[in-house]
């Protein structure tokens, strides 16, 4: 339990901590930033509910007013911007990377945590983003679809470093890799 507990704070702090690497704001109010890699990582280390958790404690801390996302914002107006639906996005994302991860089996450990990566931390991250995009810059879903293709080349590049930085840690240490434990 007390394991459990602090892997979830651990990961939340890693998710913090990729928001200290500067962002790049797009035109329509949507930063680029590394903190989806840890959403990813999340998933596929810690398996999709504990994933899911720490995303949730770090929006929570978040949404108390911490300056926790990239470019040190923070407190409720974060989830009333253009990146909200990412936001809302990023728990569902973990969850559903993990689930693929703790599931699939048959294959390489690279493989399976890239491709969960690119299915729950890009299609599902994705999916509420542009919903939430489309709502809050009050654009249709084809035309927020169509903002987010800048994000593309960067996310499957995260999506790689995940799945090779979960290979190289089940790899060195396999009981670390709770996704895949027993």
């Amino acid at each position: 339990m007390e394991k459990n507990v602090a892997l979830i704070a651990l990961f939340a702090a890693l998710i913090a901590a990729l928001g200290l690497v500067p962002k790049i704001t797009l035109t329509f109010g949507v930063p680029i930033t590394a903190q989806s890699l840890g959403v990813m990582l999340c998933g596929t280390v810690l398996g999709a509910r504990r994933g899911a958790l720490s995303v949730l404690l770090f929006l929570l801390l978040v949404a108390i007013g911490l300056p926790l996302l990239s470019g040190g914002r923070g407190g409720l107006g974060a989830f009333a911007t253009p990146s909200a639906g990412f936001l809302l996005g990023w728990p569902v994302a973990a969850f559903v990377t993990g689930w693929i991860v703790e599931t699939w089996r048959g294959a390489p450990m690279t493989l399976v945590a890239g491709m969960a990566s690119v299915i729950g931390g890009i299609g599902v991250m994705y999916g509420f983003g542009i919903a939430g995009m489309a709502f809050m810059l009050d654009k249709t879903l084809a035309e927020a679809g169509a903002l987010v293709l800048a994000f593309v080349p960067g996310d499957f590049l995260k999506a790689a470093i995940a799945g090779m930085l979960t290979s190289a840690l089940a790899r060195a240490r396999p009981s670390s890799v709770l996704s895949r434990a027993a």
